[in-house]
């Protein structure tokens, strides 16, 4: 048992420490992270029971609505409810990259316990796979996602777009790759491209955030230094 949890938690926590150590300004309190982290792994069960709940009213439904609306929609919708109402207007958010770091550490901690209810009942030599594909993935839309929330919080008055964004694009891409799930019978061909293809993206998103963290900080340094004379 002890090893089922430990195979299941490790994969998200080596995750989060990855992209918490990316942060190069004022990294965020260990407390914060550790909430917003606790809140993923809570999420694991409303959304499970909701899914339950669909499943059984409405009976058989099209891969298309499973994928896209009873998973994707859901889990990242509750997922950015989250970060959005517990990290996005608190004082511990206060530079881009934050949101990715939030947005991972929500995203892992969902992760990590659907990860243990599956090794749990499938068995531990899912590990690896499970490692690779499930929870990177949804580390890497709560990357996306945080990028989007980042650049809203400090975009002034396109605020509402990054917001829209940072919602929409991770439901696409996460029913996407649940549609590749549920449709074809050879998945792990077009898998391996598309895991590709979404670190590439949240890679690249991760080098635009400490780009607009570090401009956030030369800004507000150049405003506050008491060698600019007010005119």
């Amino acid at each position: 048992m002890l090893g089922i949890v430990a195979a299941g938690i490790a994969p998200g926590l080596a995750l989060l420490s990855y992209f918490y150590l990316r942060d190069q300004y004022d990294s965020e309190p260990l407390s914060m992270v550790f909430k917003t982290f606790i809140f993923g792994a809570l999420l694991v069960f409303p959304i499970m029971f909701v899914q339950y709940v669909i499943s059984t009213e409405i009976g058989s439904q099209s891969e298309f609505s499973q994928a896209f609306l009873n998973v994707g929609l859901l889990e990242e919708f509750f997922k950015w409810f989250i970060v959005y109402y517990t990290v996005f207007k608190h004082v511990v958010f206060d530079e881009p990259y934050d949101g990715i770091v939030y947005g991972a550490s929500v995203s892992l901690g969902f992760a990590s316990v659907e990860n243990i209810f599956y090794l749990f009942s499938n068995g531990l030599e899912f590990a690896l796979g499970r490692a690779l594909l499930p929870v990177s993935s949804h580390a890497l839309f709560g990357v996306i996602m945080g990028y989007y929330l980042g650049k809203g919080k400090f975009s002034g008055d396109s605020q509402l777009k990054w917001i829209l964004l940072s919602l929409m694009i991770p439901i696409f891409l996460h029913g996407s790759y649940d549609y590749i799930l549920f449709t074809l019978e050879n998945w792990l061909t077009p898998m391996i491209p598309f895991m590709v293809f979404l670190w590439w993206l949240g890679l690249v998103k991760v080098k635009k955030a400490r780009v607009l963290s570090t401009k956030h900080f030369e800004n507000n340094t150049l405003f506050k230094s008491p060698f600019i004379s007010e005119k």
